[in-house]
């Protein structure tokens, strides 16, 4: 655990590096806008959540798993499970409160104000799958340490889910097309690009399917999957109709403030 910031960073610029060549390389969609122009304004999002998270909530989730399990607080540290059995156990539930945290953030009003500066983005690409707004951020954070704490994480399992979790996000948001011959099995266990465009429609109905950032299966054991828009992955109309400008979406000012302005 003494090098988790090198495991976590390494990871993290290594899949961003891997998607942004791709995107490069062979894009799905074309921006309605120039994407240095976005990427300014999610990286420096980026930047300003990550600093305010750090200042708000200044312990990180191993080193409260790494006390929990020294002070044997939470489910797991109170029972006599092969280790293994407590990793597999604890990423499958951590996954599965993400998706619904990312669900409740459709649902409430109050947190979809904060959640539609993601959706906001007139195009999706790896650069979106980090555009989120500082109290989104930190409200995430305080939920997952609760559920460490509750369930007794072990530190290598939070390890092994925020790598993950950070890496299938840019994944899944990245701006290319797998081929049909990959996309199509691939998509029984994960979410794609294609299936996560459908959650970035500017349909209502096809915006509250696909919530899961890694597996599939939670959108289709809780009723929320859509394997196909009403439009072509070409054709679909990326982004909220609340936000029609994409040029407005693309500063750093303005999506700090976009949850605090009425729409």
């Amino acid at each position: 655990m003494t090098n988790e910031v090198c495991w976590r960073l390494g990871c993290f610029l290594s899949i961003l590096a891997v998607m942004m060549l791709l995107e490069w390389q062979h894009p799905a969609r074309q921006s309605p806008i120039k994407n240095s122009q976005r990427w300014r304004a999610n990286f420096a999002l980026v930047l300003a959540s990550s600093v305010i998270a750090r200042l708000t909530v200044p312990i990180g989730l191993t080193v409260v798993a790494l006390y929990n399990q020294q002070q044997a607080i939470g489910l797991f540290n109170q029972m006599a499970l092969p280790s293994i059995v407590v990793i597999v156990l604890s990423l499958l539930l951590l996954d599965m409160l993400i998706y619904w945290q990312h669900r409740l953030f459709h649902q409430l009003p109050i947190l979809w104000r904060v959640h539609k500066v993601h959706h906001a983005d007139a195009h999706v690409d790896a650069s979106t799958g980090l555009r989120f707004h500082p109290i989104e951020i930190v409200l995430s954070i305080l939920i997952k340490l609760i559920a460490v704490t509750a369930l007794g994480v072990p530190a290598i399992a939070v390890l092994i889910f925020e790598i993950a979790l950070n890496g299938l996000a840019l994944f899944n948001h990245a701006n290319i097309r797998l081929p049909h011959v990959i996309e199509k099995p691939l998509r029984l266990v994960l979410v794609t690009q294609i299936l996560h465009r459908i959650h970035h429609s500017q349909d209502v109905s096809e915006t509250n399917s696909n919530y899961g950032f890694s597996v599939i299966w939670w959108d289709k054991l809780f009723g929320s999957y859509k394997s196909v828009a009403k439009k072509t992955d070409s054709q679909l109309d990326i982004g909220l109709l609340d936000y029609p400008n994409a040029q407005q979406n693309a500063s750093l000012w303005g999506l700090l403030n976009m949850p605090f302005k009425r729409k």
